[in-house]
């Protein structure tokens, strides 16, 4: 793991992965919160939409990606990756939070609208307390998939800005590297320790009915 080209994959990785839990976590909130509050006729139409990308294969959503970032030379770049990778996890980190909004006692933000207090100052301190859970929950399980996702990244990254599953996979295809091993493994673990760190956040049965 001293080899220079894993520890570049490795920060590139850690830098998708924050990259694409923040634009994940934050797109999911606004749109469960959006769900969950609003009145419009047109928020029923929210959650399929938001779903979708979940239901295209990530081969297709690397090549569209592919051709339509780089017309504005952005292939090969960190932000293409984030794109990409946030594309995938908004869903999961929607159907999360959703689920994590139905136990919000919204009594207590309506009282304090009633009092004066802002919607925003309303948002921060009764209803995002009461969702912080959720919240890391969310943004773990969008990091991970981040970290582990292969196809859309082996289109969309460059020399520069490849990470580790696509460093595994250009190694292993090109000798039988033992560090591919270690690294698989560490993801693995890794995996599994979000998903624990998850149940325990939001309880296990809840976690499983959004996954």
């Amino acid at each position: 793991m001293a080899d220079p080209a894993w520890m570049q994959a490795v920060r590139n990785s850690v830098v998708v992965g924050v990259g694409s839990t923040v634009v994940a976590t934050t797109l999911a909130l606004l749109a469960a919160f959006g769900v969950r509050k609003s009145e419009a006729s047109w928020v029923q139409y929210v959650v399929p939409v938001a779903l979708m990308p979940l239901f295209l294969p990530p081969v297709v959503l690397g090549v569209a990606l592919l051709a339509f970032l780089g017309s504005f030379d952005l292939h090969q770049s960190y932000l293409s990756i984030v794109i990409a990778h946030s594309l995938w996890a908004t869903p999961i980190s929607f159907l999360i939070l959703q689920s994590v909004m139905t136990q919000v006692n919204w009594g207590l933000r309506d009282a304090a609208l009633d009092l004066g207090a802002s919607p925003a100052r309303t948002f921060v301190e009764i209803v995002v307390p009461q969702i912080k859970e959720g919240l890391l929950a969310s943004a773990l399980i969008a990091f991970i998939i981040s970290l582990q996702e292969f196809i859309m990244a082996l289109f969309l990254s460059g020399h520069d800005t490849r990470t580790i599953p696509v460093l595994a996979w250009t190694s292993i295809s090109q000798v039988l590297d033992p560090v591919v091993n270690v690294v698989s493994t560490l993801l693995i673990v890794m995996v599994v320790a979000v998903l624990v760190v998850s149940a325990l956040s939001i309880g296990l049965d809840r976690l499983a009915r959004q996954l």
